[in-house]
């Protein structure tokens, strides 16, 4: 009886271990590629700053990449993955088609890292994370501990993209719904949010709201409806705020004054709950940086791919 006891004891005790130790290795860590790769990620911030020299706007472009990947089934690079027979690519959803841009950039990121490591070991979903982060700081934002040991998956879902990316056109409780299920608060939907103060958006997205809302201001309309006309123009480009270029708190403060170019970007001012921290940001930039950083590192945790799951993708548009 005693034998049996001590046997049942250590078995326990033996799961137990194996179950903290799978844990303690599924989770990420900013230190994660010290050993595997020291290079890695001074080389993948060489390539984004080049390319954010050459174009401005690649650096919106690279911080929506991730966002997007990450809403859909977890930052695990499945956005990156062109359509094959058995890819029903994310790239072809509504929010996407026509409209992600930055893939050959990421191209170039997993060459010289792959390079630079001597071998693949920089999965492509931290390529994406890490490369948001460089974008951001790349436009004069505040930097922040990105976690490491992303996997890549092997599939994709358009029809999951078409329903987890929220909409432009998102009323405020729509978009706190939206946030919720991937267990984002209100402060991470309007932190977050506040990536929109760099990039563009095309005149299909804000045309209803310029025509049709009345919580704009009328010169701000005005002004728009001279670039996006009622019918046609449909990819005609606007910025998303009044310093498209610079990575700072003119988003928030256009909020204020009703000049948000999305519906559901004055859906974050417009007599809500989240009224007041739109304000806070708008004149605390420390508040606005500290809360973007811990925000994207929470979105960064939305469901990845660790230890034996999912691969090192060997290139980021197709399956090993």
């Amino acid at each position: 009886m005693a034998s049996s006891k001590k046997g049942a004891l250590h078995l326990l005790t033996t799961l137990i271990f194996l179950a903290l130790a799978t844990t303690a290795f599924s989770q990420l860590s900013p230190n994660f590629y010290d050993y595997s790769c020291p290079a890695a990620l001074n080389t993948i911030q060489r390539v984004v700053r080049a390319a954010v020299n050459k174009e401005k706007r690649i650096g919106a472009s690279l911080l929506r990449l991730h966002f997007h990947d990450c809403f859909v089934n977890g930052c695990d690079g499945s956005l990156l993955l062109d359509p094959t027979s058995t890819i029903d690519s994310e790239k072809n959803a509504f929010a996407n088609i026509n409209s992600a841009r930055g893939f050959e950039v990421v191209d170039q990121i997993k060459s010289a890292v792959d390079k630079a490591c001597g071998r693949p070991v920089v999965s492509c979903a931290d390529i994406l994370a890490v490369a948001a982060k460089d974008s951001v700081v790349a436009l004069g934002g505040a930097s922040w501990k990105v976690q490491l040991g992303r996997r890549d998956s092997t599939t994709a879902s358009r029809s999951q993209a078409n329903a987890d990316i929220p909409a432009p056109n998102f009323n405020l409780q729509q978009l706190i719904d939206n946030f919720n299920r991937q267990g984002l608060n209100e402060k991470d939907l309007v932190a977050l949010s506040g990536g929109h103060t760099v990039g563009l958006a095309k005149c299909q997205n804000f045309k209803d709201r310029i025509y049709n809302d009345t919580n704009i201001d009328p010169n701000f309309a005005q002004q728009l409806k001279r670039r996006c006309p009622r019918t046609g123009g449909d990819t005609i480009l606007s910025p998303l705020d009044s310093t498209t270029t610079s990575f700072d708190t003119a988003y928030f403060s256009d909020l204020v004054k009703q000049r948000g170019l999305l519906r559901s970007d004055q859906a974050l001012f417009n007599g809500g709950s989240t009224d007041s921290l739109v304000k806070q940001y708008s004149y605390n930039s420390y508040a606005f940086s500290n809360d973007f950083g811990e925000s994207m590192i929470k979105m960064g945790n939305i469901k990845p791919l660790t230890g034996n799951q999912g691969q090192i993708r060997l290139n980021c548009r197709t399956v090993n």
